[in-house]
């Protein structure tokens, strides 16, 4: 994806995150599924799956952006300095576990995350990962 079309795309997706409109002005259910985010995160550019049937994770040049940690939590990497606004702005659907917390991740809890802060989440994590 040109760097210009990124970034309107994730403009996009951060502004429907925001305004709550992402997800259920497209007629999305409220809870965010494993089989979106994989659909999702495999629409970026040059990201990959790996991992197994059960855990299955999304790569871009072997960098890790998202991974199923179970059928309810997903681990988003994200850069350090955006990791507290997310936090801050989407407090239902992120948290960071001790064990998380010198690290560059998140877990994002697909019984109430928003869909659009998943996406705002995953997004961040593809453009600090391919670079």
């Amino acid at each position: 994806m040109a760097d210009g079309v990124l970034a309107i795309h994730s403009r996009r997706r951060r502004e429907e995150a925001e305004s709550g409109s992402a997800g259920t002005a497209r007629g999305y259910a409220s809870r965010v599924t494993p089989e979106e985010v994989g659909q999702y995160a495999e629409s970026l550019a040059q990201v990959k799956r790996k991992g197994t049937e059960a855990r299955p994770a999304w790569y871009v040049h072997d960098r890790l952006v998202v991974r199923l940690h179970d059928p309810n939590t997903l681990v988003i990497r994200v850069p350090m300095s955006k990791r507290e606004s997310l936090l801050e702005t989407y407090s239902d659907s992120f948290g960071v576990p001790p064990s998380m917390e010198a690290h560059h991740k998140v877990e994002a809890y697909l019984d109430r995350a928003q869909p659009g802060a998943v996406r705002v989440a995953i997004d961040l994590a593809w453009e600090m990962q391919s670079r």
